[in-house]
């Protein structure tokens, strides 16, 4: 978006966008647990039990002195999504080449646009920054305003399977932004696990699933872990066959963006609302409903 990608030299594991380009630049970390072979269950233990936080990656400080970057960008929200700004910042001051640690903390949509305007800051691109934060700004009003005056469904949406933990920061917002009523977090708020009896009370119109780091793909093949619990059949979510998989990773999980695009899906998950380009499959699409 800022233009900046050649001058990429380092990247995480689980940096993918965009497409075109990233895949080659040389990966600097990795994952300590094999999540692609654990259920959601073991990955929530693995994360709360023997290891902690940034504990679950690894840092190539090798390969980080090779290439020298000038900066390091970093977050300090979540130690489970990523390296955490206390590790990284250790690993760097070791190297001792002068190179610029920024960590970036968005808790809301606000905040996760503003890191656009920090970005360009950084990396000297500044008018570029505006130009496209206004282009992001103008996207959000649009949405808003075609929204304004219509039903706001309740809205749960679930970040991970097993167990059961909403999504919070700037989700509530995306839901708000798209002409829906968030439940389970407020604006910013990091959120816990929540036992499913909260969900079966709450009596969500619409249910949106969007576990943290799994493609749609992988949240169906896991559907079972909600579909066999008491009260689902009766969920109105349910009932109207309002349950939604969306692409967590790409418009929810992480903040960057494309979480305008994010409210951009969900407007047409929430109304109908066509976008442009239109809202495809692999970015949401209505979970078939047999019968359980």
């Amino acid at each position: 978006m800022l233009d900046r990608l050649p001058q990429l030299v380092g990247r995480t594991h689980e940096c993918d966008w965009p497409p075109v380009g990233v895949a080659a630049v040389e990966v600097v970390t990795a994952s300590e647990i094999d999540a692609g072979r654990m259920t959601s269950r073991e990955i929530s233990a693995a994360v709360g039990g023997s290891h902690q936080g940034s504990s679950l990656y690894t840092l190539d400080t090798v390969a980080l002195a090779r290439l020298a970057p000038d900066v390091v960008l970093t977050q300090d929200l979540c130690e489970v999504c990523a390296v955490s700004y206390r590790r990284v910042s250790d690993a760097v001051r070791m190297l001792d080449t002068g190179t610029r640690v920024i960590s970036l903390e968005p808790r809301t949509l606000a905040d996760v646009l503003d890191c656009l305007v920090q970005l360009g800051d950084v990396l000297d691109a500044p008018q570029r920054a505006s130009a496209e934060l206004a282009r992001l700004r103008a996207r959000l009003a649009a949405v808003r305003d075609r929204v304004a005056g219509l039903a706001r469904p309740r809205v749960a949406a679930i970040e991970w399977l097993d167990p059961v933990w909403p999504a919070g920061h700037w989700v509530p917002e995306q839901i708000d932004a798209a002409g829906g009523t968030p439940l389970f977090a407020g604006v910013g708020e990091h959120t816990s696990a929540i036992g499913w009896d909260a969900v079966v009370a709450a009596r969500p119109d619409v249910l949106l699933l969007m576990p943290c780091g799994f493609p749609p793909e992988r949240t169906e093949a896991e559907i079972h872990l909600l579909t066999a619990r008491p009260g689902w059949a009766d969920l109105p979510a349910v009932r109207a066959g309002e349950v939604w998989v969306l692409d967590g990773p790409a418009y929810f999980n992480r903040p960057g963006p494309r979480v305008v695009r994010g409210v951009e899906a969900l407007a047409h998950v929430l109304h109908g609302l066509p976008a442009d380009p239109p809202v495809g499959s692999a970015e949401a699409y209505r979970l078939a409903m047999p019968a359980w």
